[in-house]
């Protein structure tokens, strides 16, 4: 029997559209990514509530939320917005995203023509 005004960990996430499904909500939790008021969950049956602070973890980016309500379907992302709020520090601005991939070659080199590549190959002895 669920409390008054509480909700397993992995429907909330469903719920508020943090991830697809429930079984990935499930595989989160249980993977040690969702954090909910600084205690990692430990089951996807752990129960939160209005007031609680998640903390999740999603493909290295992190996103801090607290819980403002219970869902109740997994509707449209204007509703499911309204389950929680982001309190997450802004990312400043001007820098590279943590995730972006850093050039590998030099500026204005950019990939070999046709006739570069013949003159490696012939070079390598790849006729």
């Amino acid at each position: 029997m669920v409390a008054e005004g509480r909700q397993r960990i992995d429907k909330w996430l469903f719920f508020s559209r943090a991830v697809k499904s429930r079984s990935l909500a499930a595989k989160l939790v249980v993977a040690g990514r969702v954090r909910i008021n600084r205690d990692k969950a430990a089951q996807a049956s752990d129960l939160v509530k209005p007031g609680d602070v998640l903390t999740i973890t999603l493909e290295r980016r992190i996103f801090i939320w607290k819980v403002l309500g219970t869902g109740v379907r997994r509707g449209p992302a204007e509703e499911a917005r309204t389950l929680y709020e982001d309190i997450s520090p802004p990312a400043p601005k001007g820098e590279a995203p943590p995730d972006a991939i850093p050039a590998l070659r030099e500026a204005g080199s950019g990939r070999p023509t046709k006739k570069e590549r013949r003159q490696t190959d012939r070079l390598l002895g790849e006729d």
